[in-house]
């Protein structure tokens, strides 16, 4: 399905990986302001629909809708260049949001849950960074914007499970950053802090440090077409504190309960 609007045809195109996510949703109302046409890629057929109604209202050229479970990538390649084809042609960025947290205290035991973790946050997001970086090596231009987390500078007994996958995350974009940057086109992986949204609703952290998607969905538009160094922490304060955290003694760090 494709919503289309009457704004000019230079407006980004962007590919939303995990359009449902909270925080992409946010991000992609910055962008339909500055009249984007979006391709939102999910498994929640009704819900993607919703999200594309309310993008249009808000000012966005086009939305087009394509359901997919993101954590099933055999045809990344193809599905990523067929998402292209309906863009234009070209993209100027692909976001990657998808991810699941997990049960870390089910996953010690139960190895159906650790796979789901590893799967869905490495394994099969890799997939997909690696057939958009393909695309846009390809057409020299555009950016892959990949959102990783704080969870992997450090393994802690809480979420080692998805910090593994993250930091295997991160290293990977990193790579494709490295492999891109001869032909113009670039990578980003982004380390988040924690953020309001239903998938960390109820879980322990730092009041104090959590934000709201609102705060961050400015920046990681920006990111759509501005130049960033290959990994980011937002918001930019995660950085210093994830700094201090691996500089904790393994002593001191082994006493905690991070």
């Amino acid at each position: 399905m494709a919503r289309r609007g009457t704004r000019g045809t230079n407006a980004a195109r962007i590919i939303v990986l995990g359009a449902t996510s909270a925080i992409a949703i946010q991000m992609c109302r910055v962008l339909a302001r500055d009249g984007a046409e979006l391709m939102l890629v999910g498994r929640a057929a009704l819900r993607l629909e919703a999200i594309a109604a309310d993008l249009m209202a808000r000012g966005a050229r086009a939305c087009h809708v394509s359901v997919q479970d993101l954590s099933l990538a055999a045809d990344a390649q193809r599905l990523t260049a067929g998402w292209v084809a309906n863009l234009g042609g070209k993209v100027d960025a692909v976001y990657l949001f998808f991810g699941i947290l997990g049960d870390q205290e089910a996953a010690r035991s139960d190895l159906a849950e650790l796979e789901a973790i590893l799967v869905t946050n490495f394994t099969a997001a890799a997939h997909w960074c690696q057939a958009a970086a393909t695309i846009l090596e390809k057409q020299k231009s555009g950016g892959l914007i990949a959102i990783t987390s704080v969870a992997g500078d450090r393994g802690r007994q809480s979420n080692y499970a998805y910090g593994a996958a993250k930091a295997g995350l991160s290293v990977f974009v990193e790579g494709i950053a490295h492999r891109l940057a001869p032909s113009g086109a670039r990578a980003v992986a982004v380390k988040l802090g924690m953020v309001e949204t239903p998938m960390t609703e109820g879980r322990n952290g730092a009041s104090v440090l959590r934000v709201s998607p609102e705060s961050i969905a400015t920046p990681l538009a920006r990111l759509a077409r501005g130049k960033s160094k290959p990994i980011i922490y937002l918001p930019w304060f995660w950085r210093p504190a994830m700094l201090a955290v691996r500089a904790l003694p393994v002593s001191l760090f082994h006493r905690s309960r991070l």
